[in-house]
């Protein structure tokens, strides 16, 4: 009878545990809607719970979602054009963690990286978020709340391409000569070492440090994106008790059926729908030459097209 009894009282703590373990996660679903593959990275901070992941390969149109603890707080990102040397060495072209395999286990993105950032069950049971581009830009990237029950929930990313039109002295090309493209595109920080364009030194505060003509090219085509360290009042959000949709490559004109409410509160665009179409850069100048006249009419052609999409009854129920 007393071998009975425990095993029935294991049972019950086992469900219990799972229980209450399911209700004190967030489920994270990464969404790669790239037309390539890419390797998601993830890096917890120092005190927090190890996740049962640290990178993997997410191949075009796949998703994979993942439990994280409600106490957590890290970084994720993806990395890009990634294989094995002749030693079975495993890097990236882009945003690299330096492991040398697949996960990460502890690294962190090697800058330029397009970084979300999370601090969940933080002050006030709140989850804060953003979407950086502190530390540079290699791809599109869009978090999405469900099911939050406190904050304001916004959606948040860069939904822009900046690859293309990536000021010529910050781009990293890949090729040689006219045949190279533009893989990533490095923050000034990153690019020139400069204390006023990495806010150190004399310039490591608020009041020092503003945005730089650098930093407001990426807030300009994403803003409600971080674009510099002190960006903090138009890029951190909010939310309680939310699981979380992480989408690298989403379409700029991302429906609102995703995104949720058609007016959620934030005070900034989530695309700067006018850079949906980026000019090219004079060679040697971090200067941007006008649209040409075809490159006008489709990007107005295309705005009115997502206008339509967004705002129009009949299609939201589709």
């Amino acid at each position: 009878m007393g071998r009975r009894l425990l095993l029935f009282l294991t049972i019950i703590v086992f469900f219990a545990f799972s229980f209450f373990s399911e209700v004190e996660s967030a489920s994270f679903r990464i969404i790669n809607k790239c037309r390539h593959q890419i390797w998601p990275g993830l890096l917890s901070g120092a005190n927090s719970p190890p996740l049962p992941t640290t990178g993997f390969l997410l191949n075009a149109g796949r998703s994979r979602t993942i439990t994280i603890p409600r106490s957590w707080s890290g970084r994720i990102w993806a990395r890009t054009l990634c294989g094995q040397d002749s030693d079975g060495k495993f890097s990236c072209v882009t945003a690299d963690c330096g492991s040398g395999k697949v996960e990460c286990g502890g690294g962190g993105a090697k800058p330029p990286a397009t970084l979300a950032e999370f601090t969940l069950n933080g002050a006030d049971g709140l989850d804060f978020y953003d979407v950086s581009l502190v530390d540079g830009y290699n791809l599109p990237m869009l978090i999405v709340a469900k099911g939050g029950t406190r904050g304001g929930c916004s959606a948040t990313g860069c939904l822009v391409d900046l690859n293309g039109g990536c000021p010529s002295d910050l781009k990293v090309a890949r090729g040689n000569g006219s045949r190279s493209s533009g893989v990533a595109c490095r923050s000034a920080c990153e690019a020139f070492g400069d204390p006023r364009y990495c806010c150190s030194e004399g310039y490591s505060t608020p009041d020092t440090c503003g945005p730089s003509s650098y930093s407001l090219y990426f807030k300009h085509a994403c803003p409600r994106a971080y674009s510099y360290a002190y960006d903090d009042k138009t890029s951190t959000y909010t939310c309680a008790s939310a699981n979380y949709l992480i989408i690298f490559c989403p379409l700029p004109y991302t429906s609102q059926k995703v995104l949720g409410a058609r007016k959620d509160g934030a005070p900034l665009p989530l695309v700067n729908k006018t850079m949906m179409y980026l000019s090219t850069a004079r060679s040697g100048s971090s200067s941007f030459s006008g649209p040409t006249p075809s490159q006008s009419i489709v990007a107005y052609v295309v705005a009115i097209a997502v206008a339509f999409f967004l705002f129009c009854p009949c299609l939201h129920a589709l």
